[in-house]
C-alpha cells in the first residue's frame, strides 16, 4: 500500500489526544497535602509541605571559591592599608581641587588670553588696569607666536559667519 517500506500503515494523528496519566504530584495543592512520612500527627495550624523541618540554612556548603595561595601569602607580606578616615579623604579632596584649578587656569591663560584683554580695556584706566592690560599684549603676543591663538580665533571666525549670514533675498547685516 505504502510508495516507501518505512511508512506507517495507518496515517499518524496531527492531534493527539490518548496521552498516559500523568504522575501523581510531588507537591500537592495545599490543604490536601497527605500525613508526613515520619508518622509524626498533623498539626492543622501549620500543614506540613514540600519543605524539609530538619533542614537549617546555615547547614549549607558555602559556594565561596577560596583564594589562592599566592595571594593569601601576598596578604600576609604586603597587608592592606588601614582605612583612610575623614581627615585624609579630605586632604586628598582639596589636593584633586587644587589640580583641577590649576590646570583649567593654565589653560585659560593659554589658549584665552584674550579675554584678559578684553577685560582690560574694558576698565577705567588705572596703575592696575595699564599694567593688567600690557602684561595681557606682551603675553597674546608670545601664545600667537606659538599659534594656541588659533583655536580661539577659529571659533569666534565661525560664529562671526554664522551670525553675518542671511537667508536668500535678505539684506546685509
Amino acid at each position: 500500500m505504502a510508495d516507501h517500506p518505512d511508512d506507517p500503515e495507518d496515517p499518524i494523528d496531527p492531534f493527539p489526544t490518548d496521552f498516559p496519566e500523568p504522575p501523581p504530584s510531588r507537591f500537592p495543592p495545599v490543604g490536601e497535602e497527605g500525613a508526613p512520612m515520619d508518622g509524626a500527627p498533623v498539626d492543622p495550624i501549620d500543614p506540613p509541605s514540600d519543605w524539609n523541618a530538619r533542614a537549617d540554612a546555615h547547614d549549607l556548603p558555602l559556594k565561596a571559591k577560596r583564594p589562592s595561595r599566592l595571594k593569601t601569602l601576598g596578604r600576609m607580606a604586603f597587608p592592606p592599608p588601614p582605612p583612610a578616615d575623614e581627615e585624609i579623604l579630605a586632604a586628598r579632596d582639596r589636593r584633586w581641587a587644587s589640580r583641577v584649578i590649576v590646570i583649567v587656569g593654565v589653560l585659560m591663560l593659554v589658549f584665552n588670553g584674550a579675554s584678559i584683554q578684553n577685560w582690560a580695556r574694558q576698565q577705567a584706566p588705572s596703575w592696575f588696569t595699564v599694567t593688567v592690560q600690557q602684561v595681557a599684549d606682551v603675553w597674546m603676543a608670545q601664545v600667537s607666536q606659538l599659534g594656541a591663538d588659533r583655536p580661539r580665533q577659529a571659533i569666534r571666525d565661525a560664529y562671526q559667519d554664522a551670525h553675518d549670514a542671511r537667508f536668500p533675498g535678505q539684506d546685509p547685516a
